[in-house]
C-alpha cells in the first residue's frame, strides 16, 4: 500500500468505530423510548383518575416525539468532525446523543456547539484546524474528505491521514434522485447566515439559479424549531411553495432532519375545501393579483346589503307588513357601522328588522280590526287600537321569533341582507359584467376577470376566496359561547397541568416544558391531532413562522393572504427576482412587502451558484442581460462536464435525442423543459413520468425550484413568446440542469442564444 492509501485505511478504521459506537447508543436510545412508551400505553384505562391520565399523556407525547426523532435520524446519523488546536475533537450529526456519564458525544447540527462545522473557512478558521466530512452508507463510512485550516497545528499521525476532496462538489457529482436532498453536511457560510438569523422579523433570502436558497430556508424551518420551540410548538411553521410537485420535490427534507411539524402548501390550496392548480392567462393574473381587487370584493359584498327600492311590504297570513324605506336604510347603514364580517353584522340587521316587521304586524292588524263606519252609539268602539305603542321588549322578541319561522319573511330578509359564503360570493362576482363594472376602481381592467358562473378556481381565484372569507366571516355566537367555556376549562387544566409537570419532573425537558401545550394535548379527546394538522384544517390559523419558497411569483393579493396567516411578521422569503415569471409577481421585494411590513425587512443575498456549471451560466447570463438587465447573475463555482448545446430538429426526432441524453447521465434525471401551449404536444412523445423516473416532461413554471442532471429545453421562442415575462422563464429554464443543457428548435434560434449557434446542427 502507498503511504496516502495507508493513511486512507487508518482514517476510515478510526471513524468506523466512533460512528458503530454512535450508532449503539442511538439503538439504546431507540429501545428506552420504546420500552417506555409501551410502560405508558400498558397504564390503566378507564379506572384511571385524572392526574394519572395527564400523566400518561405527558410521557407518551414527549416519548412519541423523542422516538419519531430518533428513527427519522437513521439515515447519515454521524456527518462530521471538527479538531480544534487544543486537540479536541466534536462530532456534529443529525440530533444529539450523549453516553453512558452522559456527557455530550455527538452535537445537534443546530446546536451553537456545532457551528464552527459550518463557519470557519481558511481566513477565519475559528480556532479550527480540520474539518472533516464522513461519508456514509447505511452504517458504514465510506469516504472521508478533509478541509485543512492550519497544517502545522495538526499532529504528525493526523496529517498522514488527510484525506479527500472539498465535500460541496463531491455531492453536486452525484446524479438526481428526484427529490431534494438535505445539505445538512455541506451547508456554507452564507447559507448557515440564512438558516441561523433571529426569528423576528422578515428575513429574504436573494439568490439566484443554484445558490441553495430553497435548501438554506428549509434547514432554517428545522433550525428554528430546534431553537424556539416553545414559540413555535403551538404555532407552527407553514411553508408556502410554487405547485405541488415543488411541494413533493423538498417534502423529505425536513423529516430527515428529525423535523414532520411543518405544514406545505401552495397558494392554490391555502383556501380550505379548494385545490387550485390552472393558472390565469397573463392578462387575468394581473387584475386579479392586483391589490385595488380587496376594494372589488368589499364592494361585491356591500352590493349585497340592500335596501328596498321603496318601503318593504310582506304579505303574510292575509296582512301587509310595511317597512318604511328610509328605516330599512337607517338598519342597513347601522349594520354596516358596527364594522362587523358580513354574517356576523347580519345577526344585529336581522334581529333589528325582525323587530320593526314585528311592528308592522301589529300595525297591519290594528288596520284590519279598526271600525271605521260601524253604525254603534260607543263612540270608544270607533277609537283606534294601539297595539304597536303596546308591545314591550319581550313582546318584540317573541314576535320575532314567530316571523323568523315564516318562510316570506325570510325570503325578504334574505333578499336584503343574506348569508354569503365566500365561493358563491366570488363567483357570482366574476360572472357578472354589472356587478364588476359598478365596483371595480377606476383604470382596473375588470373586463379581463368575466367568466362563468361554474368556472373552474385559479389559482388567483383562491386569495379572492381568503379575502371574501375575512370581510363575510360567520355567525359565530354559539362557537363564541363554546370558546368562552372552553376557555375557562383550559385555564383550569393549565394549572393543574403546572401541578403535574412539577410533580413528574418532565418540566423543562422538551416538548412539554409548556402547561399550556400539555393542557391542550390532554383536552384532544383522543384524537391525536397534531399542531400541524390542527393548523392545516383552519384558514384562519396564526403560525409562528412562515417560509414562502419562489416567492417573486406572489401577487400582491397572494401576499395579503399570506400576512394573513402570520399576525407577528415572522417571515422567511425566498426567492429571485430575476426568475419572476408571473405576470402579476414581483419586481422587486420592496414592491410587494413594503406595503405590509415598511422597511421591517432585511435583506440577505446568495452570490455562489453551486448547480450550474459554468458554462451553461454563460449562456445564461446571456439571457438574463437581455431579460433583467439589472440584475446580477450568479457565480458558478463549478466547470460542468459537456458544452451546452443547441440542436435544430423537429419534434419527432425527440425522442431519440431524449435517450442520447440519458445515456450521457447514468443513473441521473432528466427534465424536458417546454412552453406552456405545447406540454401535451410534447408528453405524447415522451413516456410520461414524474420526478422519479428517468425523464419527466413539464413546463417551465412547474420546474421552478427543481433540478436535474441533464435538461432538454424544447422551442425557446414559444417559451419567450408565451408571456410578458418569457425571457425570466427562459432565464429558468436554462438554469436547471447541474451537468448538460440542450436547446431544440424548429425554427431559427433566438438571437439570445448565439452562444449555442455554433453548434447548432440539423
Amino acid at each position: 500500500m502507498t503511504n496516502r492509501q495507508d493513511g486512507l485505511a487508518q482514517a476510515l478504521d478510526t471513524e468506523q468505530r466512533t460512528v458503530s459506537w454512535l450508532y449503539g447508543l442511538l439503538d439504546d436510545a431507540r429501545q428506552r423510548a420504546q420500552v417506555t412508551l409501551r410502560e405508558v400505553y400498558s397504564r390503566g384505562g378507564g379506572s384511571l383518575t385524572r392526574q394519572a391520565r395527564v400523566e400518561r399523556e405527558v410521557l407518551a407525547g414527549e416519548q412519541s416525539r423523542r422516538l419519531a426523532q430518533l428513527n427519522a435520524v437513521e439515515r447519515g446519523l454521524c456527518f462530521g468532525r471538527v479538531d480544534d488546536g487544543a486537540g479536541r475533537s466534536t462530532y456534529i450529526g443529525r440530533v444529539g446523543l450523549r453516553d453512558q456519564a452522559h456527557e455530550s458525544v455527538l452535537i445537534d447540527w443546530r446546536a451553537p456547539a456545532a457551528r464552527p462545522f459550518y463557519v470557519a473557512t481558511a481566513t477565519d478558521p475559528g480556532g479550527l484546524v480540520r474539518r472533516r466530512h464522513l461519508h456514509l452508507k447505511g452504517r458504514l463510512v465510506v469516504g472521508i474528505d478533509d478541509e485543512v485550516f492550519d497544517l502545522e497545528g495538526m499532529s504528525e499521525g493526523d496529517r498522514g491521514s488527510l484525506v479527500g476532496e472539498a465535500a460541496l462538489l463531491a455531492a453536486l457529482r452525484r446524479g438526481r434522485t428526484g427529490r431534494m436532498g438535505d445539505v445538512v453536511a455541506t451547508i456554507q457560510t452564507e447559507q448557515d447566515r440564512v438558516i441561523r438569523a433571529s426569528l423576528q422579523g422578515a428575513l429574504v433570502v436573494q439568490g439566484g439559479p443554484g445558490t441553495g436558497k430553497t435548501v438554506a430556508a428549509l434547514h432554517r424551518a428545522a433550525y428554528l424549531l430546534y431553537t424556539h420551540r416553545a414559540t413555535l410548538e403551538r404555532r407552527g411553521v407553514l411553508v408556502v411553495g410554487p405547485n405541488a410537485m415543488f411541494l413533493r420535490y423538498i417534502g423529505q427534507v425536513l423529516p430527515a432532519l428529525g423535523e414532520t411539524q411543518v405544514v406545505m402548501t401552495t397558494v392554490g390550496e391555502m383556501f380550505p375545501g379548494v385545490v387550485a392548480v390552472a393558472a390565469d392567462g397573463p392578462a387575468a393574473a394581473v387584475v386579479k393579483g392586483d391589490s385595488r381587487m380587496a376594494e372589488v370584493v368589499a364592494g361585491a359584498v356591500e352590493l349585497r346589503q340592500r335596501a328596498p327600492e321603496g318601503e318593504l311590504v310582506v304579505e303574510l297570513d292575509g296582512l301587509r307588513l310595511r317597512v318604511p324605506h328610509t328605516t330599512c336604510v337607517r338598519l342597513r347603514d347601522r349594520a354596516r357601522a358596527v364594522r362587523l364580517p358580513h354574517n356576523m353584522a347580519r345577526k344585529l340587521y336581522v334581529t333589528e328588522l325582525l323587530k320593526e316587521l314585528a311592528k308592522a304586524e301589529a300595525r297591519a292588524l290594528e288596520e284590519s280590526l279598526h271600525i271605521e263606519d260601524l253604525d254603534v252609539d260607543e263612540p270608544e268602539l270607533t277609537e283606534p287600537l294601539d297595539l304597536e305603542s303596546d308591545l314591550d321588549e319581550l313582546d318584540l322578541e317573541l314576535a320575532s321569533r314567530r316571523l323568523w319561522g315564516e318562510p316570506e319573511v325570510r325570503r325578504a330578509v334574505d333578499d336584503l341582507w343574506p348569508e354569503l359564503t365566500p365561493r358563491t360570493l366570488v363567483s357570482e362576482l366574476l360572472a357578472s359584467p354589472e356587478a364588476l363594472w359598478s365596483v371595480a376602481p377606476p383604470g382596473l381592467a375588470w373586463k379581463e376577470l368575466v367568466r362563468p358562473v361554474d368556472a373552474e378556481w385559479t389559482v388567483g381565484d383562491v386569495p379572492l376566496l381568503d379575502e371574501a372569507a375575512e370581510l363575510l366571516g360567520e355567525d359565530d355566537s354559539a362557537r363564541r359561547v363554546a370558546a368562552r367555556q372552553a376557555g375557562e376549562e383550559l385555564a383550569e387544566r393549565e394549572l393543574y397541568a403546572w401541578e403535574v409537570l412539577e410533580s413528574t419532573g418532565v418540566a423543562g425537558a422538551g416538548i412539554f416544558d409548556r402547561a399550556d401545550v400539555l393542557a391542550e394535548r390532554h383536552a384532544d379527546d383522543g384524537a391525536g391531532l397534531t399542531t400541524a394538522d390542527r393548523a392545516a384544517a383552519d384558514r384562519t390559523w396564526a403560525y409562528g413562522h412562515v417560509i414562502v419558497d419562489e416567492a417573486q411569483e406572489l401577487s400582491p393579493m397572494a401576499w395579503r393572504m399570506v400576512m394573513r396567516r402570520v399576525p407577528a411578521k415572522s417571515l422567511t422569503v425566498v426567492g429571485d427576482v430575476a426568475q419572476t415569471g408571473s405576470a402579476a409577481g414581483a419586481g422587486s421585494w420592496a414592491e410587494v412587502l413594503d406595503p405590509f411590513l415598511k422597511d421591517r425587512w432585511r435583506e440577505e443575498r446568495l452570490l455562489v451558484n453551486y448547480r450550474t456549471p459554468v458554462e451553461i451560466m454563460r449562456v445564461a447570463s446571456d439571457v438574463l442581460a437581455a431579460y433583467a438587465p439589472g440584475q446580477e447573475p450568479p457565480e458558478s463555482v463549478r466547470e460542468g462536464e459537456a458544452e451546452p448545446r443547441a440542436v435544430r430538429m423537429p419534434l419527432s426526432g425527440l425522442p431519440g435525442l431524449v435517450d442520447a441524453e440519458l445515456a450521457e447521465i447514468g443513473e441521473g434525471r432528466l427534465g424536458v423543459l417546454v412552453p406552456d401551449g405545447r406540454h401535451a404536444e410534447v408528453a405524447r412523445l415522451l413516456p410520461e413520468g414524474d420526478l422519479d423516473a428517468p425523464v419527466v416532461v413539464l413546463t417551465v413554471g412547474r420546474a421552478k425550484g427543481l433540478e436535474f442532471d441533464a435538461v432538454v429545453v424544447v422551442d425557446p421562442a414559444g417559451i419567450l413568446g408565451q408571456s410578458p415575462r418569457g425571457g425570466q422563464d427562459l432565464y429558468v429554464a436554462v438554469t436547471r440542469a447541474t451537468r448538460r443543457l440542450t436547446v431544440v428548435h424548429e425554427g431559427d434560434l433566438p438571437p439570445v442564444l448565439s452562444r449555442l449557434a455554433e453548434k447548432s446542427t440539423t
